[in-house]
């Protein structure tokens, strides 16, 4: 338990900059247009991007056996792929919605 509190205390400045991150984040996309969607999602698409390229280097670099760094970079990879394929389908399907269609 005094491991934990350690952990905390010595990294209090990292943790309140990432819980205000993450209601700032909140805030921002719950305010979002929804004719805005497809631009943002775009954006979003380019930085899982990234996290597959340096979860797929963190897995290079990292030993074969059961490690912190193996299961992250195996994450990174997993969380990424799905978050892109997952825009990829929602984008979609937001421009399927703006074409016209064919009167016949």
């Amino acid at each position: 338990m005094d491991d934990i509190l350690i952990f905390f205390y010595s990294n209090k400045e990292a943790i309140f900059i990432i819980a205000l991150s993450i209601f700032l984040g909140f805030e921002v996309i719950s305010n979002v247009p929804s004719v805005l969607h497809t631009p943002l999602m775009s954006g979003a698409n380019a930085i899982s991007g990234v996290i597959i390229i340096g979860g797929i280097i963190l897995l290079g670099h990292s030993d074969l056996k059961f490690s912190a760094d193996l299961v992250l970079g195996v994450l990174a990879v997993l969380m990424g792929t799905l978050n892109v394929a997952g825009g990829f389908v929602v984008t979609d399907r937001m421009l399927e919605m703006f074409k016209k269609k064919n009167k016949n």
